[in-house]
């Protein structure tokens, strides 16, 4: 085993420090039943921090016109940071004072938020749906943690942040008790609904604009290459299936599930498969139409009824602002639909 820096203490069996390893090029995430004792104990360690520096943030942007709401999220990251001292002193007592930088990010399963860092602005309600989703996140990860782990003090202090979490106030509660009025109250079954979107709905989202914005120019690019209705639907259909199945399997080997809760992966990749075919076939079965001028202006008229339909989802479930999702979606499939035709007339 590899000799700790200047402490001289060995590192934990399975880590080990990669000071020279090759520059840009990116590792495949770990399952979270891939990990060590040692690796769970870092991971979580940086989470707290993170999540520290997160509620950190929300106080910042929200203490000139929120200062009670600020105070609240001000005390939520000191309780961050104690918990993160109690595993931080748990991993040097066990496996030494090198402690590698294991984040969210690196372990599959994890919901990819949007950095918080990116907001110009923040709204006091989203600032609360945040934390609420992360809140329950946290109670999910420590309890599978707990089960997970064989060394009584590392089980003993998991099961402990667990329990912490599981009776923890919402934090909607803690700003009506201590802050707020009780309109700020939010349930616990609405935080598990926003987990809900950010873990399932949102994959499904994904596949459905992947099918549809990456299948525009093939498709319009065989309509006008072969001017004929049949053809080019069995291109679309082609096209609109291959990405299915691709879309497929990379959702479902991307997370099994024991960590969210979002489900079985056959579940999960068959949904975002069928999301992502119907996605492209949108705008393919027009072309079932013998007419070839009618099926063309049919499906034209398809994609952009699509295109908008996805940039509204984009804005209602993704919390894309509206001018953003229409720039992304709208805008970006109009110049691949033109970069198709213009292909395809050559």
């Amino acid at each position: 085993m590899r000799q700790g820096l200047r402490s001289g203490r060995v590192l934990p069996r399975g880590l080990s420090l990669e000071e020279n390893a090759p520059q840009g090029i990116s590792a495949m995430k770990k399952r979270f039943s891939e990990l060590s004792e040692a690796e769970i104990l870092a991971l979580a360690i940086s989470s707290e921090d993170d999540d520290a520096r997160i509620y950190m943030s929300f106080a910042s942007k929200l203490q000139e016109n929120y200062p009670h709401s600020a105070r609240v999220f001000m005390e939520m990251a000191q309780e961050e940071l104690e918990h993160k001292k109690w595993l931080t002193e748990l991993y040097r007592k066990k496996f030494g004072d090198i402690i590698p930088l294991i984040r969210r990010e690196d372990v599959a399963g994890f919901v990819q938020h949007s950095p918080i860092w990116l907001l110009d602005e923040l709204d006091i309600d989203r600032a609360r749906k945040r934390a609420e989703v992360m809140e329950l996140e946290n109670y999910r990860f420590y309890r599978r943690a707990a089960e997970k782990a064989q060394d009584p003090e590392v089980r003993a202090l998991l099961e402990r942040l667990a329990e912490a979490e599981a009776h923890h106030e919402s934090l909607a509660a803690k700003l009506e008790v201590k802050h707020l009025d009780a309109d700020a109250r939010l349930e616990e079954d609405e935080a598990r609904r926003r987990l809900l979107a950010l873990q399932v709905i949102q994959p499904g989202l994904m596949g459905l604009m992947d099918g549809a914005v990456s299948s525009v120019a093939p498709i319009f690019a065989a309509a006008f290459a072969t001017q004929d209705s049949w053809q080019t639907f069995l291109v679309g259909l082609a096209m609109s299936v291959g990405s299915g199945i691709s879309m497929g399997i990379a959702e479902a080997m991307s997370d099994d599930g024991e960590l969210t809760g979002r489900g079985h992966p056959l579940i999960r990749g068959v949904a975002s498969g069928i999301m992502t075919t119907l996605g492209g076939l949108g705008f393919t079965w027009p072309f079932l139409i013998p007419d070839f001028g009618t099926a063309l202006i049919i499906a034209s008229i398809m994609v952009a009824l699509e295109l908008l339909f996805i940039a509204w989802l984009r804005y209602r479930f993704m919390e894309t602002p509206l001018r953003r999702a229409f720039v992304q979606i709208v805008i970006g499939g109009a110049i691949v639909l033109a970069t198709g035709i213009f292909i395809g007339s050559a």
